[in-house]
């Protein structure tokens, strides 16, 4: 008789923030989801830094960034994407939504890129109301990209300034257990994709 084999599935998850700030509260929280990754997955967090501003005239003459490229090439051998949003002026921050586009670029890589992908949207924010509005913004273009979009939990941290100290880390303890059950339901979300 053979012995049984256990396969173990690693999930790999790719992390973008959607801040470019220092100190950004959404890339603190990213980091604090990396350290409580359940341990079925590991999360890489993944810049959009050097994204430039899209133009179709950078597309046309040199096609599309390396930057960009390397992302691309990253989502596509990823196993889910988990994205933390800023909320500005009630609604996606434009440097995000900027690097999504750009990410889609050309249209034919949009299946590639995206097609069937899970998605995870979170966010913190300084404010009173959490980032309900810029994640209920992603929704169409999630859709509209053919991401599977897991809608079985929401993550939204108000009043961020109170869960991280000066060093970015995590000190709310009930902020920890929510984010943890998010995780665990998001990595099963995937593995049954």
């Amino acid at each position: 008789m053979l012995p049984l084999i256990k396969v173990f599935f690693m999930a790999q998850i790719i992390g973008i923030s959607g801040s470019l700030r220092t100190g950004s509260f959404n890339t603190a929280l990213l980091r604090a989801a990396g350290s409580l990754m359940p341990d079925e997955a590991e999360l890489a967090i993944e810049s959009i830094s050097g994204i430039p501003l899209y133009n179709f005239d950078i597309e046309s003459a040199a096609g599309i960034p390396d930057a960009v490229r390397k992302l691309q090439d990253r989502l596509e051998h990823c196993d889910g994407l988990l994205i933390s949003t800023p909320e500005y002026n009630n609604s996606i921050p434009g440097v995000l939504k900027n690097a999504i586009d750009w990410l889609s670029r050309p249209a034919d890589e949009i299946d590639r890129v995206f097609g069937g992908l899970p998605v995870a949207l979170m966010g913190a924010t300084p404010g009173a109301f959490g980032t309900t509005l810029s994640q209920a913004a992603w929704l169409p273009v999630m859709r509209t990209l053919g991401t599977e979009l897991w809608s079985g939990g929401r993550l939204m941290l108000p009043k961020a300034g109170n869960a991280f100290d000066s060093d970015g880390n995590l000190v709310d303890e009930a902020l920890r257990e929510r984010l943890s059950r998010f995780l665990r339901g998001f990595v099963e979300f995937v593995d049954q994709d």
